[in-house]
C-alpha cells in the first residue's frame, strides 16, 4: 500500500486529495494545524503548523522510519485576495512567504530520508500560474510573489535532492471552486485533483527526472516560469 502524506488536508484541495487517494486504496496520512478539525474518514490525522518550525520537528520525529511515497505540499494562503497593494500589510506580506514559500521546502527537508526510501519518491509543491513570470498579471503582490519564490525553492531543492532520485514537482490546481478559489473558479475540486493525480501517475522510476523540478498545469500542460 503506497503512502501520502497531504497538508492542509482538512479543507478544500486538500481535503479533496486525501478522500480520492484514500478511495484508490492508499494510506494517507492528512496534516491539519488544529486537533479539533476532522481529517477526512479513513486518514490518519497529524497535527502540524507549518508555519512553526518546532512542528515540523515535531512531525519528523514522529514519523521516523515511515516511508512516503509522494509528499504533497499543498498547504498555503491567499492573505491579499482583492486587496490593492496600498492596503497589503507587511506583515501579511512576510507571512505569505513563510506559509506559501519556506514552510514547503521545510517541510521538504524535514521529510526527505521519509520519501527517499519509499518506492515512488515524489515530492509535490501545490503552486500557482499566478507565479509565472511569463504569465504575469495585476496585483495579488504577497501571493504572486511568494508562488514565485517557491517556484525557484524548489527548482532549487530539485537539484539538491535528485541523487536520492526523488521528483520534486510544482502543479497549479487550476482555479478551483474552494474557499480560497471562490465561487467564480472555473473548475470543480474533482476535476483538479483527477488531473494532478494523472500526472503524478506518469512519474516512474525510467521517467522521474524528467519530471524533476517541472511546473505543470492540472492537465498535465507544462507552464511556462
Amino acid at each position: 500500500m503506497p503512502t501520502i502524506l497531504i497538508t492542509g488536508a482538512n479543507r478544500g484541495i486538500g481535503k479533496a486529495l486525501a478522500e480520492s487517494y484514500l478511495h484508490q486504496g492508499w494510506r494517507v496520512i492528512a496534516a491539519r494545524r488544529n486537533a479539533n478539525t476532522p481529517a477526512p474518514q479513513g486518514a490518519e490525522p497529524v497535527l502540524l503548523d507549518v508555519s512553526d518550525a518546532d512542528s515540523i520537528t515535531a512531525l519528523k520525529a514522529d514519523l521516523s522510519g515511515v516511508a512516503i511515497d509522494v509528499l504533497w505540499n499543498n498547504a498555503g494562503v491567499y492573505l491579499d485576495k482583492n486587496q490593492s497593494l496600498a492596503e497589503i500589510d507587511d506583515q501579511q506580506w512576510l507571512q505569505s512567504f513563510q506559509i506559501n514559500c519556506m514552510a514547503p521546502v521545510r517541510i521538504a527537508e524535514a521529510l526527505i530520508d521519509n520519501v527517499s526510501k519509499s518506492e515512488r519518491k515524489i515530492i509535490v509543491f501545490t503552486s500557482s500560474k499566478m507565479g509565472s513570470l511569463t504569465l504575469n498579471g495585476a496585483g495579488a503582490y504577497a501571493y504572486r510573489s511568494s508562488k514565485a519564490a517557491l517556484n525557484m525553492a524548489v527548482r532549487c531543492i530539485a537539484q539538491d535532492y535528485a541523487s536520492t532520485g526523488t521528483s520534486c514537482l510544482l502543479l497549479h490546481p487550476g482555479h478551483v471552486k474552494t474557499d480560497m478559489g471562490g465561487t467564480e473558479g472555473a473548475i470543480d475540486t474533482t476535476t483538479s485533483v483527477q488531473g494532478m493525480q494523472a500526472v503524478i501517475g506518469r512519474v516512474t522510476a525510467e521517467n522521474r527526472q524528467q519530471y524533476n523540478g517541472g511546473y505543470f498545469d492540472y492537465d498535465g500542460t507544462p507552464i511556462p516560469w
